[in-house]
């Protein structure tokens, strides 16, 4: 991946000096972390109650699968819509779901369906999150910023990643589950102050229900008919199917295979994340930045390849360090995966680009079941190995497509 570093020549920190940045940064920052809070809460909970692995991984998927049922639809509205508004609104929803939760915990009424009913209603949420957030982040800024703004988004979402866990973890130990939602809900409101304060302007567009389709397949035309889009949406798919399933064996992989404690458990599966961010920093201040859609390849291609060595690792200090090197290569793919799409995608139909990413992320529920039920057959080491391999194969065929056509078109 060395060919794709270029020395960045703009300002590295210009897009730190626009307080609107600053303002969405906030927002995806606690909204990030607090995501990953609950869903560690939230199957901790689940677990508890009812002993059920199957129930937790439902718990799980629930938040899910509604960004694979209406991530096109939420494209078309995120397109029509006054952004801003649609952004406050999610937080809010977000904030209420949270302080529900934290009475019925406190009150000790909880039930396991009210955790998946509050995980569809984050789902929904989340399936806005691309064409709402992250495109208002490539409006607000510079267009040669757009690169760094989009790489420090994607460096505090790796923070959050983990420093959400260990919240959720400190919180729930501590002050209970209701207390961890107490401090989601507080949080969330915290970023719909940030958010009502944002100084933003988008052109009106009437929301027809009755185009909906029609906007879709144009979204869809778009995307077939620009290489660096259709590799967005193809390596989407591939890594949210077959690699970033790895993480519902992490546990078993920690426990059984290398018989590590449950911090060292927490620890392997930060060693991903803990990649991502130490790319993400030099990416995010500037001094280099990834070129294109052979970085969103090849960055892919080296975080699988690392997932499957480390399946074939006997040692779990080897099976860290290969997840931490894969790690470079999941901050290329989420970087330009973003990028790609805001510098490509014509504006008029950018969010509904995006919902159709967002549709692609959802796919990782299927993947789950996938590797759940591999698993199952041949044991946690194997069946990484296995979806690993599967995801390489399918880079294989996007990357001879890919070269067909030349680098700058």
């Amino acid at each position: 991946m060395a060919s794709e570093v270029i020395t960045s020549a703009s300002k590295p920190r210009g897009f730190l000096a626009t307080p609107s940045y600053l303002r969405l940064w906030f927002a995806g920052g606690i909204g990030n972390a607090m995501r990953w809070l609950e869903l560690l809460v939230a199957g901790i909970f689940t677990y508890e109650v009812t002993q059920s692995t199957v129930l937790v991984a439902l718990v799980t998927v629930a938040r899910s699968l509604p960004m694979l049922f209406i991530g096109t639809i939420a494209g078309v509205v995120g397109e029509a819509l006054n952004r801003k508004r649609l952004l406050l609104t999610q937080l809010f929803v977000m904030a209420v779901s949270s302080a529900v939760l934290c009475a019925l915990a406190l009150s000790g009424q909880i039930r396991v369906w009210h955790i998946a009913v509050g995980g569809i209603a984050a789902g929904i949420v989340w399936a806005m999150e691309l064409a709402v957030r992250r495109r208002m982040i490539g409006e607000v800024v510079r267009p040669d910023q757009v690169a760094p703004a989009v790489a420090f988004d994607s460096l505090t979402n790796s923070f959050a990643r983990v420093l959400g866990p260990l919240a959720g973890g400190a919180a729930y130990q501590t002050i209970g589950l209701g207390g961890a939602y107490f401090l989601s809900a507080a949080l969330y409101l915290a970023a719909v102050l940030a958010v009502s304060g944002l100084d933003f302007r988008q052109e009106p567009r009437k929301l027809r229900f009755g185009r909906i389709a029609i906007d879709i397949a144009e979204a869809v035309a778009v995307a077939r008919a620009n290489p660096a889009i259709l590799a967005v949406v193809l390596v989407s798919i591939i890594m949210n199917m077959f690699a970033f399933s790895y993480s519902a064996l992490i546990a078993p992989i920690g426990l059984d295979v290398y018989r590590v404690s449950p911090i060292l458990v927490g620890a392997l599966a930060a060693a991903e994340p803990l990649g991502a961010i130490a790319i993400g920093i030099p990416l995010s201040i500037g001094w280099i930045r990834l070129d294109g859609r052979r970085a969103l390849l090849r960055g892919s291609l080296l975080f699988l390849m690392g997932l499957a060595a480390m399946a074939l690792s006997p040692w779990y200090l080897l099976a860290f360090v290969l997840l931490l090197i894969g790690g470079l290569g999941t901050a290329a793919f989420s970087n330009m995966q973003t990028t790609l799409i805001l510098t490509e995608a014509p504006p008029a139909t950018r969010s509904r680009v995006m919902g159709i990413v967002t549709m692609c992320i959802g796919t990782g529920p299927v993947g789950v079941m996938m590797i759940g039920i591999l698993s199952g057959q041949v044991g946690p080491p194997a069946a990484i190995l296995i979806m690993a391999g599967l995801g390489i194969s399918g880079l294989g065929i996007v990357w001879r497509k890919l070269i067909k056509v030349p680098a700058g078109r």
